[in-house]
């Protein structure tokens, strides 16, 4: 393995699952890295959250820890197809390449829905990342990738978030390292 961090996240992992496809998300580089039986498959550049990090109910932050893909949604859509409330909506979103935000939320292509896995940190009440909607998702604001600017959720590009939503199951573990 080439990075340090690789070799402790798959040992905090271990009790979990082991020799599976497993997603590293890193919130201080804003990548994504896709690993399968520890080899490295492919990493994507990632927007967190503009608000920082923390597994708070209502804070707008990124949480951190061990997660699992609780549910896959989206499998059908068109390339930037707008999603709200989780379904498709039938509208193409126009899809921003600069670096200016445009105010808006806007989840597009595919949705990974994560489930927290560690009690009191973003499993339970008032932490919950199942309950507040966590997601790994497609933007609107692809010019913003890179640099935090979600509003707690992961966000990746149209064509990346369809690209990884082909190579994981439901289930897949998912840990965000806030270094």
């Amino acid at each position: 393995m080439a990075y340090q961090w690789e070799k402790i996240a798959f040992q905090n992992l271990e009790k979990y699952q082991s020799g599976q496809t497993v997603i590293l998300i890193r919130l201080d580089q804003q990548k994504l890295y896709l690993f399968d039986s520890q080899s490295l498959v492919c990493s994507y550049p990632i927007s967190s959250s503009r608000y920082g990090i923390g597994c708070d109910q209502d804070s707008r932050c990124t949480p951190t820890g061990i997660h699992r893909i609780a549910e896959k949604i989206g499998q059908q859509c068109q390339h930037g197809e707008i999603l709200r409330a989780r379904i498709a909506i039938g509208e193409i979103a126009e899809i921003n390449k600069d670096a200016t935000a445009g105010g808006d939320d806007v989840i597009t292509s595919r949705i990974m829905w994560l489930q927290g896995l560690e009690s009191g940190l973003n499993l339970g009440a008032g932490v919950d990342s199942y309950q507040r909607y966590i997601y790994i998702h497609g933007t609107n604001e692809e010019g913003l990738i890179g640099q935090p600017a979600s509003q707690g959720c992961i966000r990746m590009k149209n064509d990346d978030v369809m690209d990884l939503f082909d190579k994981v199951e439901e289930g897949a573990l998912v840990l965000i390292l806030p270094e």
